[in-house]
């Protein structure tokens, strides 16, 4: 028989899972009263290695396979074989199309260089009996792009030349930002020896690269410091490439809170307090197991905290540290190794859009953008 629980009994449930928000909220005002919060422990996360930190993918050491194709702002080479007086640099307009000779406008949007080439050749058939080949050749990319974001210092959006490298993007954004490079980062940059150490202005153990939204397992630690050319990727465009800055005094709460945002670290800032100041945990949120992530993103560290048990009293909190990644889950995580891999990829979508957001429009402000996620 189905049993039905008394009103009194759903009325204490409900007592127990409602106010996790409101307490967490009580409790980090109350932390906050004292310099230093009673029953708070120090944090002691374990290594685990995500699953994406295997040795790359070789394919992403070469050319992508997909043939180039023409976009607005590309600059081409036209010239009639059998005229060099006809030679001609020519720029895909914001509608697709070129102009050359005697030709209206083609389109070639979307076009690889031997499409346009026929294009053309066809097009010339209109005006001359005889076939007219017509040369192609591609001067310079600008339809496709590669973000290069934080502490570079140069940083912006480049054009994508062809088999780009990691090193020579980089390389065009005159390298991370530090005032005395150093040698091996100098020379894996093309920027000689310098023989210094470099300074900690770029964080390169916490830089990443991003591709269609998921996080590529690069480590430019490994390829700016120790010359690992095993870590140099060929970009495609559209790429986003963020060394943050070293020393950073942020916090980021994620998941399933109620503002996911980076929150400004405090001198003994524990896990409620940094939840807190994220609006709290939603009414979905699965709270037994809060990660905090601390560390490289590519050999991080990880501590699995029952959230529950710290706002209901039943266990110490525990203090936070800078640059930490707090995920608040949804729902139970299946596998270490995937939990670490969906924290680690929210976090880097996130400072995607954020930085993305901000270098095209600087007014935007610092809170960050809560990204979908799928079960861990």
């Amino acid at each position: 028989m189905k049993h039905t629980p008394s009103p009194s009994s759903r009325t204490r449930a409900a007592s127990v899972a409602i106010p996790l928000t409101l307490l967490g909220v009580a409790l980090a005002f109350a932390a906050g009263c004292a310099h230093r919060p009673a029953r708070v422990t120090t944090l002691q996360p374990q290594p685990v290695a995500p699953e994406t930190a295997a040795a790359l993918d070789p394919a992403l050491l070469n050319p992508a396979p997909r043939e180039f194709t023409l976009g607005p702002g590309d600059r081409l080479d036209l010239e009639l074989l059998d005229d060099p007086a006809s030679r001609v640099t020519t720029t895909v307009g914001p509608d697709g199309k070129i102009y050359f000779y005697l030709l209206p406008g083609i389109d070639v949007w979307g076009l690889t260089l031997p499409q346009v080439r026929e294009r053309l050749e066809q097009g010339m058939q209109e005006y001359f009996r005889e076939k007219r080949p017509v040369s192609v050749a591609l001067r310079a990319s600008e339809s496709q792009r590669v973000w290069l974001l934080g502490r570079v210092n140069k940083p912006g959006v480049y054009p994508l030349g062809g088999n780009t490298t990691l090193l020579e993007a980089l390389a065009s954004a005159d390298g991370p930002a530090s005032a005395t490079p150093g040698a091996a980062v100098g020379a894996a940059l093309g920027l000689g020896d310098v023989g210094r150490t470099m300074d900690d202005s770029s964080d390169l153990r916490r830089a990443f690269v991003m591709r269609d939204g998921q996080r590529l397992p690069v480590d430019l630690d490994r390829l700016l410091n120790r010359g690992d050319l095993s870590q140099n990727i060929r970009l495609q465009g559209g790429d986003f490439i963020y060394l943050p800055t070293s020393g950073g005094s942020d916090v980021s709460v994620l998941g399933a809170v109620g503002t996911a945002r980076v929150v400004p670290y405090e001198r003994d800032m524990t896990l409620v307090q940094a939840v807190a100041n994220a609006g709290g945990t939603i009414q979905d949120a699965f709270v037994r197991q809060v990660a905090v992530v601390r560390g490289s993103l590519t050999e991080p560290q990880i501590a699995i905290i029952d959230y529950e048990a710290i706002v209901l009293g039943r266990a110490p909190d525990v203090r936070l540290e800078p640059q930490d990644i707090v995920y608040v889950p949804y729902t139970p995580y299946r596998t270490l190794k995937r939990y670490v891999n969906l924290i680690l990829d929210t976090f880097v979508r996130a400072t995607g859009v954020n930085e993305g957001a901000r270098a095209i429009d600087p007014n935007i402000p610092p809170p960050g953008i809560s990204v979908p996620v799928v079960n861990p």
